[in-house]
């Protein structure tokens, strides 16, 4: 029998709530076996119903997602989160990075797309709408001018910088490779450099490591 994906749903919209589980439910592959209209609701019951993957608004009542992401991560770090929101100002999205979420899409995304990213980042992904992942890339090439001396950009070579802004972008290691003319090895070897330079394990704490200078 297939495993199926473990997902909880924090949402304070009771009928975006309702139509993300019927979504989730009526898929094969996912089951959903959490929903929540606020933050300390889902805290409190994360210990008996543990999930694979929390999709979380980030303007909930009470405790705002970024603040639960942040507690999730404390007391629950292999859930992967992932953020749904109608916001994409980058002081709330760095700041969901920041709290732990390893995805940022918008409540626009089609429920195809929607599936999809639920499966990528339960894969080790790190799915972002394109919109997002835009902003992450401009803020790559546009670094905060207060840090002259951040880590990547004196350990960074020119090619991992190149590759950084990829996976930012939600390129997978098999594209960039296509991109770039690079074998997968090679593709991969640089992705190890990065994370082993800036001292992460992740693409998003790679992220946010180099937007951060920290």
């Amino acid at each position: 029998m297939m495993t199926k994906i473990k997902v909880s749903i924090i949402e304070d919209i009771e009928d975006i709530r309702q139509g993300f589980y019927f979504l989730i439910n009526t898929a094969d592959e996912f089951q959903c076996i959490g929903s929540y209209s606020n933050g300390e609701e889902a805290l409190a019951d994360l210990a008996k119903n543990t999930p694979d993957v929390v999709i979380m608004d980030i303007g909930l009542p009470g405790m705002s997602g970024i603040e639960c992401c942040r507690q999730i991560k404390i007391h629950y770090p292999s859930i992967q989160i992932m953020i749904c929101t109608v916001f994409e100002d980058d002081e709330r999205l760095f700041s969901a990075l920041s709290a732990g979420a390893s995805g940022y899409i918008l409540k626009r995304t089609s429920p195809s797309v929607l599936l999809d990213s639920i499966k990528e980042i339960y894969n080790g992904g790190s799915p972002m709408t394109s919109q997002i992942a835009r902003k992450v890339v401009a803020t790559l090439q546009n670094p905060p001018k207060k840090n002259n001396h951040s880590e990547a950009s004196i350990h960074l070579s020119g090619r991992e910088m190149e590759i950084l802004q990829f996976l930012a972008d939600g390129f997978r290691n098999k594209e960039i490779a296509m991109k770039l003319n690079l074998s997968i090895h090679t593709v991969k070897s640089h992705i190890y450099h990065i994370y082993e330079k800036l001292h992460v394990k992740s693409r998003v704490e790679a992220i946010n490591k180099i937007t951060n200078g920290n």
